[in-house]
């Protein structure tokens, strides 16, 4: 996503400039061409050469150094900039960005971008709240900068509160989604993700081997398409993406208490969710203790929400399923398809090398009433927007 993107870091003077060095070595990482200018001041906290060995290029500092090719230099890095991001930006630059003050490489090449600009403030609880710092703030939305809010914990100065610069992979996230196409801007969109947990007694429940990489995916995929999200996740290891709703749950019967009451409000349902069929129909109070005899738990099923979803699916709404099989794939999946009145449904065959539970990729066909397509082995974020790339277009038809 960020091959041959052209990335502007603007470095300030703050204690978390030196987390921008992880920062640009991500994003070389990922083929973006960066280059990194920074304040005088900044250069007190980290030396440019440590930007320059990391990205490849000239670490600029003076708007009037001569060793550099002829030309306008922050006219031409204006130019070819597909983003900009001024992190730890301080109190200073701020101001001076608010009211177009340009009086130094940073904030000259700053006045001279016409593409996304984004801030990431770093400074002190007390400086941050000052009704002058967040007045600037405000009139560098109204001029459509995006903001990035500081995130909360100790502060260099020993005090505690919000101020603090979200970490690099959070920065990240920001410039790949101000890079992302937003073909799915004022679309609301639920995906449930993870597996459920049933209880068996205090200590004991029933799951299965979902870890919500795929789920989460397509949470993420669609958030940087510009989609209004909201997460329905069981028990799992990974951060959310930021900017979804996020609604933890724990069994079947949480998901679809979750699932229904938001279902409404949906353009599109995605259930990635590896849910449980069955439960213990009878939960101990206390936990079982083992004997030598065989135990036999009697189960019961549990509420087919993919079922309700498509018997009350609104006028226009586009309602996803996925299955995982062992056998019989397509003719398994296809059956589901029409049993549930879905639109389209994912299928993959777990014992497929590279596919199911807890890998970084998967092998999936897409089906629906009238297409079968098969997708090859690809990362699990690329299946994801492969999926909603054939959502937007087919979810307009007549048909559905």
């Amino acid at each position: 996503m960020l091959s041959n993107k052209h990335i502007i870091l603007g470095v300030t003077g703050s204690i978390a400039a030196y987390k921008i060095a992880s920062l640009a070595s991500m994003l070389k990482k990922q083929n973006a061409d960066v280059t990194v200018i920074m304040t005088q001041n900044a250069t007190n906290f980290i030396n440019p050469i440590t930007f320059e060995t990391l990205t490849g290029n000239k670490c600029l500092t003076d708007t009037f150094d001569r060793n550099f090719q002829f030309q306008v230099e922050h006219v031409a890095l204006a130019k070819q900039a597909d983003v900009i991001m001024i992190a730890p930006a301080s109190a200073n630059v701020i101001a001076k960005a608010a009211h177009g003050l340009a009086d130094d490489m940073l904030t000259t090449t700053l006045l001279a971008c016409e593409c996304p600009k984004i801030i990431a403030p770093a400074m002190n609880t007390r400086m941050y709240r000052n009704s002058i710092v967040q007045d600037n703030i405000r009139i560098l939305q109204n001029y459509g900068f995006e903001i990035i809010t500081p995130a909360s914990g100790y502060l260099a100065c020993g005090d505690t509160g919000e101020g603090k610069m979200p970490e690099p992979e959070i920065l990240l996230e920001y410039i790949i989604k101000s890079l992302c196409p937003k073909d799915m801007a004022g679309i609301n969109i639920l995906v449930t993700a993870g597996p459920t947990r049933e209880k068996l007694d205090p200590v004991r429940f029933i799951s299965n081997h979902s870890t919500g990489k795929m789920g989460y995916a397509i949470a993420r995929a669609a958030m940087l398409r510009g989609a209004k999200v909201t997460l329905v996740t069981g028990p799992t290891d990974i951060t959310p993406p930021m900017g979804t709703e996020v609604i933890e749950i724990t069994s079947a019967e949480d998901m679809a208490e979750a699932v229904k009451t938001r279902a409404d409000r949906q353009d599109i349902i995605i259930k990635a969710a590896a849910v449980a069929d069955y439960r213990p129909k009878n939960i101990a109070d206390e936990k079982m203790k083992k004997s030598d005899d065989a135990l036999f738990l009697e189960l019961e099923r549990t509420e087919d929400i993919l079922g309700f979803l498509g018997a009350h699916k609104k006028e226009g709404q586009f309602l996803c399923g996925f299955s995982m099989e062992t056998e019989h794939m397509i003719e398994n999946s296809r059956l589901k398809l029409q049993k549930k009145n879905l639109d389209l449904i994912v299928a993959n065959n777990l014992k497929q090398p590279g596919a199911g539970f807890g890998t970084e990729t998967n092998i999936v066909t897409l089906l629906s009433k009238e297409d079968t397509v098969e997708l090859p082995l690809m990362q699990k974020e690329d299946v994801a927007h492969r999926l909603l790339d054939y959502i937007m277009e087919h979810r307009q038809q007549p048909d559905i």
